[in-house]
């Protein structure tokens, strides 16, 4: 998975990635760049794959089914490998010819790529590539790689096989990505769900363990602040309801845990045995934690008691405020145009925005007629007020609504600066500017 499911090979392709991921801070990110591979190109394998799917009971008998397993790639240490991976492999029992089947790549070189990208319509693809090849990469970077053989009944095991080459073929291979419901642990899972008929989605959507889209991108973002930073204020009341185990799937390591709780046709565990395939060496999957709003009110409540001490000196309030504005409004046209026009579902409909406000742009002329020891115009107390009285009103409409989002550390952070602002700055006679 958003990767998670990303795999770049060019440093121009990896470059312009980076750019485009400062630039939306939101998912839908680019996820290899690779020309999609004809399946199934699988010369024969070796290493640990081969040799334990030709322990497993199934693979000895005369006739046998090929094995199917999952492959659960742990997060790495650079931004698009976050949230892990995932892969099903297919061993063909006669051959030892080892297939996996990944669902993470997308070609930079289609017409309107880059369009398509900022739109949030992502085209991506399934390529069959030899598993050996596909772990290489994984065991040069230190990322742990773990596989679940699944005990698939022999006409279950064989369909999926046959489905898995199939839609590996270049013109089935492409399916439209959506960072949380259609990305490439979700699209291993709901293979996994066709070959048993529906009783994967049965076993794990009627329970939930309390996590949302955005807790789990939080903490898997964690370790790199501007990506954690960019989810906790680009996603909105949708990515804050809690999710079945089937919709926590969309992350990779989560999936894993479901396979492990489920059951196959025959009331046996899905997964028969698992087996590491290559060591973790570098910083594990961040743990989960509880998230605090109350340090970041304290935070925003003290750097309010420090403006309107700082009333009386109003250049000095205009330098504080003028990046503030100037980033809150830029931060604010982003995710309007989020919400507006592009096919982000988890960027609609921002609450943020009433603290993110792109009118704080307005307040700039001002700012800097303060810094330049001027009074500034009328209109400049009317859109300070404006704004912070719509930041108010985000705050009550966070009690009212029927699905909050959760936002409270945010509100907690500028609510109060807003709001001094306005009182230091906004009063109805003109501020005395500093000589």
């Amino acid at each position: 998975m958003p990767a998670r499911c990303w795999r770049p090979r060019r440093p121009a392709a990896l470059l312009l990635q980076l750019l485009l991921a400062v630039a939306l801070c939101l998912p839908g990110l680019a996820a290899a760049s690779v020309t999609p591979v004809t399946p199934p190109v699988t010369p024969p394998a070796t290493g640990t794959i081969t040799e334990t799917a030709r322990d497993t009971p199934a693979s000895t008998a005369a006739g046998a089914a090929p094995r199917i397993g999952v492959l659960t790639m742990q997060p790495g240490s650079v931004f698009f490998e976050r949230f892990g991976h995932d892969a099903i492999v297919v061993v063909d029992p006669a051959s030892g010819q080892a297939t996996s089947y990944n669902f993470g790549y997308f070609d930079p070189s289609e017409p309107d790529f880059l369009a398509r990208f900022v739109r949030g319509e992502m085209l991506y693809h399934l390529v069959a590539l030899p598993a050996g090849q596909d772990l290489a990469q994984y065991r040069d970077a230190g990322r742990g790689v773990d596989v679940q053989w699944l005990d698939l009944a022999p006409e279950q095991a064989r369909a999926l096989a046959a489905a898995l080459a199939e839609r590996a073929r270049p013109e089935n291979s492409r399916y439209r990505y959506d960072y949380f419901t259609a990305n490439c642990a979700t699209q291993v899972r709901d293979a996994l769900d066709d070959a048993l008929g529906g009783a994967l989605k049965s076993q794990l959507s009627g329970r939930s363990r309390g996590n949302t889209y955005r807790s789990e991108a939080v903490r898997l973002a964690r370790p790199a602040p501007w990506m954690w930073l960019g989810f906790d204020l680009g996603l909105v009341p949708y990515a804050d309801r809690a999710l079945s185990r089937w919709e926590e799937a969309f992350v990779p390591m989560r999936l894993a845990d479901g396979l492990r709780e489920a059951r196959n046709s025959a009331g046996r565990p899905l997964v028969l045995s698992e087996e590491q395939l290559l060591p973790h060496r570098i910083a594990p999957e961040p743990a989960e934690a509880a998230r605090h709003w109350w340090p970041w009110a304290l935070a925003g409540l003290v750097l309010a008691a420090a403006a309107l001490a700082a009333r009386r000196r109003p250049r000095l309030l205009a330098g504080f405020a003028l990046p503030l504005w100037l980033l809150a409004g830029l931060a604010g046209l982003l995710l309007a145009y989020l919400w507006g026009f592009t096919a982000h579902q988890a960027g609609w409909a921002n609450r943020n925005l009433f603290l993110l406000n792109p009118l704080c742009l307005l307040l700039l002329p001002g700012a800097v007629a303060l810094l330049r020891r001027r009074v500034p115009g009328g209109v400049f107390r009317v859109v300070l007020w404006l704004v912070a009285a719509l930041a108010v009103l985000g705050w009550i409409l966070q009690w009212l609504s029927q699905q909050p989002q959760y936002n409270l550390p945010w509100i907690g952070l500028l609510l109060p600066l807003h709001a001094a602002l306005a009182i230091a700055l906004g009063r109805g006679r003109a501020p005395r500017v500093d000589r």
